[in-house]
């Protein structure tokens, strides 16, 4: 039994077998021409396209702004944790040192009491090379000889207990730096675990975020900053002055000029930063443009005029000029003279 067709195949298909059975029944002379019409016939047939397939639906725009808020959080969780095994490296590292210096110590003095020891065990052999009895009775001063036999007898015995003891010190103080190595080691590693993931979580929330203000540039100011050091803290403190009015020389709390209030920014994390630009310049690591973070400082113009705080996806929270206010905008469009990072 031949296997059913679609219907929306069935009569192209009537259609070319018809074409070929005229084609075999027509006259030699015909016969090319019908041919021709019926490689057309199954043409069609074959280039007859197929249903198309329906495309994922793209998020909205308020399941983007989820997402990011998501992944911002899974970076501030994953930054924290990060911070947390920095943290614990140094004192493993820390405690390495210690208990290595004090190794080294304990051999020094160990050291020292094996010379000692070594030198009593000489003057005691060197003196027991006589027969003990005739040295005895041949001393002009007998008692002094009982004396010093015994003194050699007190210290060599003490001696050899404090040996003893100081191995055992020196041992347990090279036990003691190998488990802080071994431990600092191990801190090490799952830091550079959590690092990868944490680069991870930055590149998805970066497309997230990407998407997003592409879509609707005013969203940038409704999601979270990421990061949880003071350069993200400052940037957060800047973005609740957005819409506040340029004025030439000022510092907030309420009107900025460009150094103004990147100045106010990070007075309010603890950061002392002058109130000029070429000041600003020269208060961090400059950086390059790929590795602006939200919270550096982006300079532009070769004399470093303006500055504005990165907020990410190529744009900046900044004081433009007279008769504008405190605003995110593009950094294209400006001769772009480098980055700082503060802190």
């Amino acid at each position: 039994m031949e296997p059913s067709r679609p219907a929306f195949l069935s009569r192209p298909l009537r259609a070319a077998q018809a074409a070929v059975t005229a084609c075999a029944a027509a006259r030699p002379g015909r016969r090319a021409a019908a041919a021709t019409g019926a490689l057309a016939a199954v043409s069609l047939v074959v280039a007859a396209p197929a249903p198309a397939a329906q495309a994922d639906p793209e998020p909205s725009t308020k399941e983007l702004r989820e997402q990011a808020t998501k992944l911002a959080d899974q970076l501030e969780q994953l930054t924290e944790q990060y911070n947390g095994l920095r943290v614990k490296l140094k004192q493993s590292q820390r405690a390495a040192k210690v208990a290595g210096d004090n190794a080294k110590r304990q051999q020094k003095a160990l050291e020292e009491e094996r010379a000692k020891v070594g030198s009593l065990a000489a003057t005691s052999y060197m003196q027991g090379g006589a027969d003990p009895t005739v040295s005895f009775l041949a001393a002009q001063n007998p008692q002094a000889m009982l004396d010093q036999a015994a003194t050699l007898h007190y210290f060599a015995t003490q001696d050899g207990t404090k040996v003893q003891g100081l191995m055992q010190a020196m041992q347990a103080a090279e036990r003691a730096r190998k488990s802080a190595e071994a431990r600092a080691e191990q801190v090490e590693q799952l830091r550079t675990q959590l690092e990868g993931q944490r680069k991870k979580v930055t590149t998805a929330y970066e497309k997230v975020r990407g998407r997003l203000v592409k879509r609707d540039p005013t969203q940038l100011t409704k999601l979270p900053v990421a990061g949880t050091g003071k350069a993200a803290q400052a940037l957060r403190y800047a973005m609740t002055k957005i819409g506040r009015p340029y004025v030439w020389g000022a510092e907030g709390p309420n009107t900025f000029d460009c150094s103004g209030l990147v100045m106010w920014a990070y007075r309010q994390v603890g950061v002392s930063l002058p109130h000029y630009t070429g000041s600003q310049w020269n208060a961090g690591t400059h950086i390059s443009r790929d590795q602006l973070q939200p919270g550096d400082l982006v300079f532009f113009y070769s004399d470093l005029h303006h500055v504005g705080l990165y907020v990410g996806n190529g744009k900046m929270l900044h004081a433009p000029q007279t008769g504008d206010v405190v605003k995110i905008a593009p950094m294209a469009g400006r001769p772009f003279a480098g980055g700082v990072r503060v802190a």
